[in-house]
Order: structure tokens, then C-alpha cells, then sequence
């Protein structure tokens, strides 16, 4: 979208020069106005890349599809649809998109093309609504991929709400034993060293400790960001062998609903394949499938032959390929990993809640004990 210079007054008399965001020059001109400012003049400025941009969210994309699908099977022209989607927003930004989208429609372009010019949306839903398109079967297509966005939504949502629990606590337990080491033990340090008697060894590990982290807490700050920076960037994970089965059944869960909705818009298995693939931290596994099917294979030989995925899944596959309904029998493989991997995460926030406790438990007790000993010991030669 273009960004458009700008010169104008306020309601103050004030001059004030910028830019905005604008399909047009007389839409800058309705922005502007909208915000007070008399525009006396408006020129196009540089013409922004479209990858910079923050894309829209999961929940919007399924608030585009439905209520577009919803306008076009109330018989709504698609221009005017895109134009009341524009006014009933609240979010410039989602209504400056909506208005470019209705001028590009209304100039000629197809949705596809306009929808790929704002660099807003998803790859995924520009070759769902080119399907579409080409299939005169606009409607349906958005509503499933609504259907899509809204179950990705969905798991998002879940996926976060059975992490927050233990995050929370993790970051609690290690915020109380860090400020219990730098600024509660270093007060009574001096205490024990006027007692002048060899200390018990879990005092003299909290000692130790505490002075470590004093003294190179700057080290270990910089340490930690270098580590999480890496990890990031390697897109390292935890391997133990229950947290890599539940990542797996939402990849698979994931992918499969894509490819679902993929196919039943009627884009090809092998193109299908290559989209759906951007869901999975192994995409290459799916373009070596997409590969084979390119050959002659079955999809679910194609897996097989992979050895990759779950023995019931390529199952299945077999059966609804067999059936001559392949797109229903992906979407019962990915409600069936959806379905075990919300089990493995209630499993894991469950016993996640009473190990932390345990946890935290042990480390304060550990420094109250570590306290107290020289005391008890200092009490008992008084006696």
C-alpha cells in the first residue's frame, strides 16, 4: 500500500507534515480528515515493501473469510461486500485494507491479485481464494478457510492456556530464590562472620552462592540472552520423548486441517502439500511426499514409504484414498492428533503444577535451613 506525504493544518492553525497509509490520494485525504487535519497538499511518497509489514492475525483472517462468505451468499456484489467490511471495522488499518481491496476489485483486478498487493494476508488464503476463483465456488472456499483460521485460533489459545500455569510459577519460584540469594543472605553474611565458627555446609553453600552471583551476575545476563538468542535462532526444543510426541500430533494436526481445507477448495495434492508444509518444523518431509505423489505414489504410500509418520494416520489415509474421500479422512487424522496432544498437554500442566511446588518448596527451604543452622548452632553454645 502507498505511503502518501503530507502537509496540513490542525484545528489550531498548526502546520503539520507526515505520512499515512492509503490506497489513494483522496482516501489519505478521508484519513486526514477523519483525524481533524485539513490536507493542503498530498503526494505519493516511496511505495513500501509489503514483507515488512505485520501481516493480520489468525482471528482476523477468520473474521475476512466468513464475513465475506457470508455478503457473498446474500447475493452481495464482491466489491460491495469489500466495502462494507471496510465500514464496519474499527481498525484503520483493517479498513484502509478493505478499502484498497474494493478499489482493486473495482478497477478490474481479481481478489487474489489485490488481496496478494497489500502484503496483509496469508499466503495460504491467496491460493484459497484463486481456487475459488477459478472454481466459481468463492463462498464455500472462504468459509472453510475460516473454519481453518478459527480452529488455528483455537489451538493457539489452548496451547497457551495449558503453558501460562507453569511459566508463571517458573519465573515466580526462580524471581523469590534470586531475591533471597542477592539481597537477603549478603545482609546477615556479615553476621555469620562475626561469629567465628566454622559454618555448616549448606550455609556455606549459600554463601558461595550468593556471592557468585554478586559478582558476576553481568556475565551470566549476558550468557543467558546469548543462549536464548541461539536457540531462537537454531529453533532448538525440548527432546524429551513426551513433550516431542505432543509437538508432533500438532504438527500433524496442523498440516492435515491445512491440507484439508486445501483440497476440498480444489488445489492439487501435490501443490496442497508444498502450502501446508510451512506448518510443520520439518517441511521437508511433506515436499519429499509431494515429491513421491508427484511420481505415481499414493498419498499414504507416500507416507509410509516416509516412515515418518504414525502406522494409524497413514491407516486411515488408505482407507478415505480407497473411499474416494481423502480430504475427510485427513480431517479425521488431524482431529485425532488434535484430540492426543490436548491430552498430553492437560497431562503435562497437571504434573507440571505439583513439581514446581515441589520445586520452589525445596529451594526456600533449602536457604531457610541454610539460615537457621548457624543460628541453632550459636544458640546451643550460649546454652
Amino acid at each position: 500500500m502507498p505511503a502518501f506525504r503530507y502537509t496540513a493544518y490542525d484545528e489550531t492553525g498548526k502546520v503539520r507534515k507526515g505520512t499515512v497509509d492509503a490506497p489513494s490520494s483522496v482516501r489519505a485525504g478521508e484519513l486526514l480528515a477523519a483525524q481533524g487535519l485539513t490536507a493542503v497538499d498530498i503526494a505519493e511518497g516511496v511505495q513500501r515493501k509489503a514483507g515488512r509489514r505485520r501481516g493480520f492475525g489468525l482471528s482476523y483472517h477468520a473474521l475476512f473469510c466468513r464475513g465475506l462468505s457470508s455478503y457473498l451468499k446474500r447475493g452481495v456484489p464482491l466489491a460491495e461486500a469489500l466495502k462494507f467490511l471496510g465500514r464496519h471495522s474499527s481498525d484503520r488499518r483493517v479498513a484502509d485494507a478493505c478499502l484498497h481491496l474494493h478499489e482493486g476489485v473495482l478497477g478490474g483486478k481479481r481478489l487474489s491479485a489485490v488481496l496478494e498487493e497489500t502484503g496483509l494476508f496469508r499466503e495460504d488464503l491467496l491460493r484459497i481464494v484463486e481456487s475459488g476463483e477459478r472454481t466459481s465456488a468463492l463462498p464455500g472456499v472462504l468459509e472453510q478457510a475460516a473454519a481453518l483460521y478459527a480452529m488455528q485460533e483455537g489451538q493457539r489459545r489452548k496451547i497457551r492456556s495449558a503453558l501460562t500455569y507453569p511459566l508463571a510459577m517458573t519465573v515466580i519460584g526462580f524471581a523469590v530464590v534470586l531475591f533471597l540469594l542477592t539481597y537477603v543472605v549478603p545482609r546477615l553474611a556479615d553476621l555469620f562472620a562475626d561469629m567465628g565458627q566454622a559454618l555448616p555446609l549448606p550455609t556455606r553453600i549459600l554463601l558461595g552462592t550468593a556471592a557468585f552471583l554478586r559478582e558476576w551476575w553481568p556475565a551470566l545476563v549476558l550468557a543467558l540472552m546469548g543462549f536464548f538468542f541461539l536457540a531462537r535462532k537454531r529453533k532448538w526444543s525440548v527432546s524429551l520423548p513426551f513433550f516431542r510426541r505432543i509437538r508432533e500430533n500438532i504438527a500433524l494436526s496442523l498440516v492435515m486441517s491445512h491440507l484439508k481445507t486445501l483440497l476440498s477448495a480444489g488445489i492439487p495434492l501435490v501443490q496442497a502439500l508444498g502450502m501446508a508444509s510451512s506448518m510443520d518444523s520439518r517441511p521437508e518431509r511433506w515436499m519429499e511426499a509431494a515429491r513421491l505423489v508427484k511420481e505415481g505414489f499414493r498419498f499414504d504410500r507416500a507416507l509410509e514409504r516416509l516412515g515418518t509418520f504414525p502406522e494409524e494416520a497413514v491407516y486411515i489415509l488408505r482407507i478415505g484414498e480407497l473411499g474416494g474421500d481423502l480430504p475427510g479422512a485427513i480431517g479425521q487424522v488431524a482431529e485425532m492428533n488434535w484430540e492426543e496432544a490436548r491430552d498430553g498437554m492437560e497431562k503435562a500442566a497437571t504434573l507440571a503444577e505439583p513439581l514446581l511446588v515441589l520445586f520452589l518448596g525445596l529451594a526456600v527451604g533449602f536457604v531457610v535451613i541454610a539460615v537457621l543452622l548457624p543460628i541453632f548452632d550459636l544458640s546451643s553454645l550460649a546454652g
